[in-house]
């Protein structure tokens, strides 16, 4: 009798927890002030520590300039060039600081620091456990260094030709691509084996000059400008071009960026959209941006959960004005960020 009366109140039990948890919804804790929203990257000026990060949420109702210093009492750096991530780290890289500082991607606390054998680092990747970072060294070295994600170890350095370039830094597919050309000069990606870090072969497109390299569903994508037509690039790990778009009429073509299935790109002040299957370019622009000048214009470029983050950089002399669009055009909102803002990131 006392072992039927113990049964029925453990299966009262039972019943009382299954119900209690179908009827509340289990909510994850926070894991910090930044968990849901867009980090922009703001460089600074030149040769002072001014680089910042801004925070903006993901419903556009809150802007948080400055969360860095806010959350570490120390200036960041000179020149924020960019940021990459890794489960709950945040890897800012410092241009003219020459170190990437390492934080806490939820609530910004500093966890640590690369600084060895850098000497003007450019941009980031991850892949196979390591960091690849590029250094292009004006009238100096160029290479991409490898570091350890376990402990942030310096691991070795991959040294290009001096009449080359190491710009941007893509991941896909287990392969490492790195970008030789900048300031509209350069028509050829190196190949990385992330096994054994070592140069496997170039890849050189046709037709333009490269002005951005990214990456997306396992592909390389890169934007060729050219005086009379541009260029898309679709190229795989192994380095074949597999497809080719024609950007017909459209001139200089740069800041290329991929979001739902479709391409976004800047030529001038000038913002375009078109399907990836698409083979006839778009006939005219999306959004016709504020023209800062030559340099300037449209400095800070990215596409984001199908919103369009464009920066005014002020020609340097003041904060950016950073404009949020939807995919249609439309403004949603503008926002007062940091000096130089150049992308926005997802956290």
């Amino acid at each position: 009798m006392k072992f039927n009366r113990l049964f029925q109140l453990l299966l009262a039990l039972i019943l009382v927890i299954n119900v209690s948890c179908s009827d509340d919804e289990y909510v994850m804790p926070s894991r910090g002030d930044y968990e849901n929203g867009y980090f922009i990257a703001n460089e600074g000026n030149f040769g002072t520590p001014t680089a910042s990060v801004s925070f903006i949420s993901k419903d556009l109702s809150v802007l948080e300039n400055n969360i860095y210093k806010k959350n570490n009492n120390e200036n960041l750096g000179d020149v924020l060039q960019t940021i990459t991530f890794s489960d709950d780290r945040a890897f800012l890289l410092l241009n003219n600081s020459n170190k990437v500082q390492v934080v806490n991607r939820y609530n910004f606390k500093k966890t640590g620091e690369i600084t060895a054998q850098l000497d003007n680092p450019r941009y980031m990747t991850i892949s196979n456990g390591n960091l690849y970072v590029s250094n292009d060294k004006y009238n100096g070295g160029k290479y991409v260094n490898v570091y350890k994600l376990s402990d942030l170890s310096f691991v070795k350095k991959i040294s290009f030709a001096s009449t080359s370039t190491a710009e941007r830094v893509v991941e896909a597919g287990g392969t490492v691509f790195v970008q030789n050309a900048t300031y509209s000069y350069g028509s050829t990606l190196t190949r990385i084996n992330t096994s054994t870090n070592e140069i496997i072969n170039t890849v050189a497109v046709p037709n333009g000059e490269i002005e951005k390299t990214i990456s997306y569903n396992n592909n390389v994508y890169v934007i060729a400008s050219g005086t009379s037509n541009s260029y898309i690039y679709e190229i795989s790990p192994a380095g074949t071009i597999t497809k080719t778009t024609t950007l017909t009429g459209i001139a200089n073509a740069r800041n290329l960026e991929i979001d739902g299935g479709k391409y976004y790109f800047t030529s001038s002040n000038k913002i375009y959209t078109m399907d990836m299957n698409a083979t006839t370019a778009p006939s005219a622009p999306l959004i016709n941006f504020v023209d800062g000048g030559q340099y300037f214009t449209l400095y800070g470029f990215s596409v984001k959960d199908g919103k369009i983050f464009a920066s005014d950089v002020k020609g340097f002399t003041a904060p950016a004005e950073v404009t949020v669009y939807n995919t249609s055009g439309t403004v949603l909102k503008k926002f007062v960020t940091g000096i130089g803002s150049n992308a926005a990131y997802v956290n």
